[in-house]
């Protein structure tokens, strides 16, 4: 399962100021089966190993697959800058043997508006995981005053807009040649599904 993730290696938000949020997220959470904390350098090899250089993972993602471990290290050094200059940003996934199985995260480009989405690991997908993860992007949202929390979808990607769904968000509409998807061919700019859930709206609970 995949939607569109934000803070891919090497993306940059260039118009957003240097801070956001009144408070910072905190690095670990804990949800009923899984562990979401910030990624660390060690987690490189784990992170390539179990979704980023999967070429059947990252197919609809709109970063490219990760060719050397090279690739991994930048993106936790990007995840770095992130949580220095907005107190949020990516979180890796645990699952409850402790193991890397995908990341998640906010990235908050206002003090109101944040971009979530979740990538997966193979073995990982049809338990439930992506629905609790994206709950708890959405919780956490909430915590940290953020009005609204949207997910960019590529339009076959049913399973995904079931999880959106499932978690309160609302289809907004289609937003045409909006994302290059780099793992596709060709790699050119694609439609994409727009899903939005305001704070306060209600969800339904994950499982």
């Amino acid at each position: 399962m995949w939607l569109v993730v934000p803070a891919p290696a090497g993306h940059s938000n260039d118009a957003a100021p240097a801070t956001f949020l009144a408070m910072r997220a905190p690095e670990h959470i804990s949800s009923a089966r899984l562990t979401l904390r910030r990624p660390v350098h060690t987690d490189a090899q784990a992170i390539y190993q179990a979704y980023a250089g999967d070429a059947s993972v990252t197919r609809m993602l709109a970063w490219p697959c990760h060719t050397s471990i090279d690739d991994t290290v930048a993106f936790i050094d990007w995840s770095d800058s992130e949580w220095a200059t907005r107190s949020v940003g990516p979180y890796v996934i645990l699952d409850q043997s402790g193991a890397v199985i995908g990341s998640t995260g906010l990235d908050v480009e206002a003090p109101h508006r944040a971009a979530t989405g979740y990538v997966l690991a193979r073995q990982a997908w049809g338990h439930g995981y992506a629905t609790e993860a994206t709950h708890t992007m959405a919780v956490l949202a909430d915590e940290l005053g953020i009005s609204r929390l949207y997910a960019l979808c590529h339009p076959e990607n049913r399973a995904s807009t079931n999880v959106l769904r499932k978690t309160g968000f609302m289809r907004e509409g289609l937003l045409r040649r909006h994302t290059v998807f780099p793992n596709l061919h060709p790699a050119a700019p694609h439609d994409v599904e727009c899903w939005a859930r305001l704070s306060g709206e209600s969800w339904s609970q994950p499982g």
